[in-house]
């Protein structure tokens, strides 16, 4: 039988193979302080409208009520970082993870490449891929996991990569070699995240108040944007990335190497009035298997506009 030792390294190794950019391990089981942070943020409603965050709260806490027979949870990174920019300096700006395929499709492909790997070299292997689909945290296994900490933009920042990374995680029935040390916290005394929110969204305790945030203005909110923001929102339309641009933890952020993630061209070429002018068609080519279509068209003429009104 196979040493925990030489699986996970087998898996790693795997894991880099396939594209991911980091790859770590932890043991399946509740996570009491992140439960108690969880509360604390739905309590003081700080997920907005987001009620699926409610939901399903203690599996959302402890994988093994997610996945039966759950011993490990891999945690994955993947880059997605790019130096590339639209054209035109006046045209309504995407986040960057917005620029290619949409994530979810490119990771899951990799991830179940990988389970197929495992099910393939150790055994009967029971397992689940999750990419922000599912109530699981995460940031907190990432961490758990040993691939970096949590920033005080509540974002997992790691040493070598930055923030700029998607994050996965297979969780099984395969035992592992599982991280002792977590990552130190190398925040220290910088708070240019905080100080950069042009919106005050970056609260203390590594918290973000989502009624705030322009991700999840521009994104997951379906109502108006609240007449408060105006000349705040630092022309996004779709994301925000400021409070990542400013983490000195991202002056080091390399050029991913994935092909999905390369931005459209005719995208970065779009003028301020294109987007104005978008319509309906030309978004469902533009934008076709990308996040994007998370705000969909009419949410992402809602922001254009609003923008316009600033």
């Amino acid at each position: 039988m196979t040493e925990p030792k030489q699986i996970s390294l087998s898996i790693r190794n795997e894991a880099l193979r396939l594209g991911f950019s980091a790859c770590g391990f932890a043991k399946a089981g509740p996570l009491p302080e992140d439960k108690q942070r969880l509360d604390n943020w739905l309590q003081q409603g700080y997920n907005g409208s987001m009620q699926y965050m409610e939901n399903h709260f203690e599996k959302r806490t402890d994988p093994t009520k997610l996945v039966e027979g759950a011993r490990s949870v891999v945690s994955l990174l993947l880059n997605y970082y790019t130096a590339k920019r639209q054209e035109d300096p006046n045209a309504p700006v995407l986040s960057k993870y917005a620029y290619g395929t949409d994530y979810h499709f490119v990771m899951k492909e990799k991830m179940k490449s990988l389970l197929t790997f495992m099910e393939t070299h150790f055994g009967q292997v029971s397992g689940r891929v999750f990419v922000d689909s599912a109530p699981v945290l995460d940031r907190a296994w990432a961490r758990t996991a040993g691939l970096g900490w949590i920033g005080k933009n509540s974002n997992l920042i790691n040493r070598e990569l930055g923030s700029f990374v998607f994050i996965g995680e297979i969780i099984t029935d395969l035992e592992m070699e599982y991280n002792k040390v977590p990552e130190n916290d190398f925040c220290g005394a910088c708070s240019l995240c905080i100080e950069s929110c042009p919106t005050d969204a970056i609260l203390p305790n590594r918290t973000i108040d989502s009624n705030r945030c322009i991700s999840y203005l521009t994104i997951e909110n379906r109502e108006e944007i609240p007449g408060e923001f105006k000349g705040k929102m630092e022309n996004r339309a779709f994301g925000c990335d400021i409070c990542q641009d400013v983490c000195p933890w991202n002056r080091r952020a390399i050029q991913h190497t994935i092909k999905e993630f390369e931005p459209r061209p005719d995208m970065l070429e779009m003028a301020k009035a294109d987007w104005e002018e978008l319509d309906s068609p030309t978004f469902n080519v533009l934008f076709k298997r990308s996040a994007v279509k998370r705000a969909g068209f009419n949410g992402l003429k809602r922001n254009v506009k609003f923008l316009g009104e600033d």
